[in-house]
């Protein structure tokens, strides 16, 4: 009887700690990134989004309510986020139409920004000119 009480236990603990390890999400509100991207592929990601535009991650994401010193990275408030995921969305779209297998290929955020927030506007000259 002592034995059966003790296995049970042990089945349960089990139990309840396979349902504590579910596969939730790490990070909240990603809309084109792998929702269950690594935490060191998103650092290297969002360093990327830095040189490439020269910027700091305040440029996206806002500081926290409830902690100043500290990002929001969830929140959407700032346009240059939406803007940001849009531009994701282009450039892969671009990289799978054009660079199907050419990893050397492939257009980043830098192709057209070169560590500027704005990409640079194009030569005014024509073939005309």
């Amino acid at each position: 009887m002592h034995k059966m009480l003790v296995l049970s236990l042990v089945i349960l603990v089990i139990a309840f700690c396979s349902l504590s390890f579910t596969d939730e999400p790490k990070f909240k509100n990603l809309k084109v990134l792998d929702k269950n991207i690594s935490n060191d592929e998103l650092e290297i990601i969002m360093k990327q989004f830095k040189t490439a535009l020269g910027v700091k991650c305040s440029f996206c994401h806002i500081e926290s309510k409830t902690d100043p010193k500290k990002l929001d990275f969830a929140s959407d408030e700032k346009e240059h986020k939406d803007i940001a995921r849009g531009m994701m969305r282009m450039t892969k779209r671009i990289n799978r139409k054009y660079f199907k297998d050419d990893k050397e290929g492939k257009i980043t955020c830098y192709s057209c920004h070169n560590g500027a927030e704005e990409p640079k506007d194009p030569p005014k000259e024509t073939l005309d000119d």
